[in-house]
């Protein structure tokens, strides 16, 4: 028996009709504060316990429980509670061989049975009546556990002692669903969404143990994760822009309006909080203006124009060559992110004496991924020259190089642009003279499309990251190893981008208008 009035009530409506008094049925019921149907409920019941009312209010409540349960035990049941008493045995069966499931028994019940349950109670009341014959009547439900052999069970309990928080999880849902719980009463007990937990039972039916050990939170799929890429890249191909080519009136780019750019681009939306991921996924912010990302060339979007077309037509007789240098630098203790002691601080001394200065001046060929450099002891045009000479006698085999570089001075002088154009002059008459060769500037301020950046980055995070070179010497000789490692690597391995020290390069050595190649935290 299900009871709703606590016993103190009940011992309070049999001590006001002591003293052969006779209290009515309202007055009963203000007092006590219940309604006039529970009051006549509790009154029969005490009468036909066979205590008088004086007696049964000094009974203890232990008492006077047991004796509203024997009663209730003892009740006959109404007409429609003896009618499911009839059909029960018949949808049970018809449950579990499959022919019917608990819904369409409910509606065949009332098509019989207008004034019947509806299906909430007649679930409940099924429920209980196979609970009070030991049978398990959940088979009803779509999403269960009908069957747990007596191994799974074994390891089950171990997975819900355990510390694992996820397998403690799947083993409850698993467990309590055999024992006859719901789905709603699962979930909110591990707090686990429906679709998990009915995934977890469809891996178990499908593999058993093993299958449900192996289930795992869904992929997305690579269309899905293609857009994304795609998305990425375009913004920041946008930042990488001034606001002014999109008819904006702004100096810097807001998130507002590089949302208002790309829908306009595009005509696809997306939101601020997707822009704002992708610019910090990137390892930048808009709030600093040393790592603003936005080239002021008015000419941008032309000269990048030409240097894909360049990337995307090169033959097998040409190479294109990203220039530039790394440096001045001093050769001091390094700091950087280590491996450190736990209560260990790590301390480099603000004021150090130099042991020297490394400039280095290098041209990375992209279709190759070779890098040719050596140390400089100034940045001028002088160097420029001599990078070229170096390429033109190496590469002399070659119909044409193109030279890509940033808007120094030195990269744009007179002087250079002169010795380029003697070397077309004497490469014209005859080809025993070299390569032709091509000037392909970057925009202004646009180091971050410049791709041997990423390689220098690279170098820095490798031998120069947490170093203590006792010599200029010693650092020339780590720099060295790292770019003839890595010009082998890609010698025999071509087609791949490297998984060794030069992995913690910032992006593949390839050119693309989404790159960020420099490092703003290495100057």
């Amino acid at each position: 028996m299900s009871n709703t009035v606590p016993i103190s009530r009940i011992k309070r409506l049999a001590a006001l009709h002591g003293a052969g008094k006779n209290p009515s049925v309202a007055y009963l019921a203000r007092v006590l504060g219940l309604c006039r149907g529970s009051v006549r409920r509790y009154r029969k019941l005490i009468e036909a316990s066979g205590h008088s009312f004086a007696y049964f209010a000094t009974m203890s409540e232990k008492e006077i429980w047991r004796i509203l349960r024997q009663q209730a035990a003892e009740k006959e049941p109404t007409g429609r509670q003896a009618t499911l008493s009839m059909i029960f045995p018949e949808i049970q069966g018809q449950v579990q061989d499959g022919s019917k499931n608990l819904k369409q028994s409910w509606l065949q019940y009332r098509k019989t049975h207008r004034d019947g349950y509806e299906y909430s109670q007649f679930v409940r009341l099924f429920q209980l009546w196979g609970k009070q014959r030991a049978m398990k009547t959940t088979a009803c439900a779509k999403w269960h556990v009908a069957h747990l052999p007596q191994e799974d069970l074994s390891a089950l309990r171990k997975w819900r002692n355990s510390n694992n928080r996820t397998r403690w999880a799947k083993a409850v849902a698993l467990m309590e669903s055999y024992k006859g719980a719901n789905l709603a009463s699962l979930c909110v007990k591990i707090e686990k969404s429906p679709r998990i937990v009915k995934r977890w039972m469809a891996a178990y039916d499908q593999k058993g143990i093993a299958g449900l050990d192996t289930a795992r939170k869904r992929q997305s799929p690579p269309a899905k994760l293609a857009e994304m890429d795609q998305k990425r890249d375009r913004i920041i191909e946008i930042l990488h822009e001034t606001p002014q080519l999109h008819g904006i009136n702004r100096a810097s780019w807001s998130l507002d309006s590089l949302v208002q750019a790309y829908k306009a681009q595009y005509s696809e939306s997306v939101s601020m909080s997707t822009v704002s991921d992708y610019i910090r996924s990137e390892g930048f912010t808009l709030k600093k203006a040393r790592r603003v990302l936005t080239s002021p060339d008015p000419d941008y979007r032309e000269k990048l124009k030409e240097i894909t077309s360049i990337l995307s037509s090169l033959r097998e007789d040409e190479k294109f060559f990203s220039v530039d240098e790394f440096g001045p630098f001093s050769v001091t203790i390094r700091g950087g992110r280590t491996h450190t002691e736990r209560g260990t601080n790590r301390v480099i001394p603000q004021w150090q004496k130099s042991k020297g200065r490394i400039i280095l001046t290098a041209g990375l060929e992209l279709s190759t991924n070779q890098i040719r450099y050596f140390y400089s002891e100034k940045k001028n045009t002088g160097e420029m020259i001599r990078l070229l000479d170096i390429l033109l006698h190496e590469y002399a085999d070659q119909r044409c190089l193109y030279l890509s570089w940033d808007a120094a001075s030195w990269h744009i002088s007179a002087k250079l642009k002169k010795r380029v154009a003697a070397q077309n002059n004497m490469a014209d008459m005859t080809p025993i003279h070299g390569p032709i060769v091509k000037l392909a500037p970057l925009p202004a301020s646009a180091q971050f499309l410049n791709v041997i950046e990423s390689i220098f980055s690279g170098m820095a995070r490798a031998v120069l990251h947490n170093s203590d070179y006792q010599s200029v010497g010693e650092c020339k000789e780590a720099i060295d190893r790292h770019f003839e490692e890595r010009n082998e690597h890609y010698r025999r391995n071509p087609a791949r981008a490297g998984k060794k020290i030069w992995g913690k390069e910032l992006v593949e050595p390839y050119f693309s208008p989404s790159n960020n190649c420099k490092d703003p935290k290495w100057r």
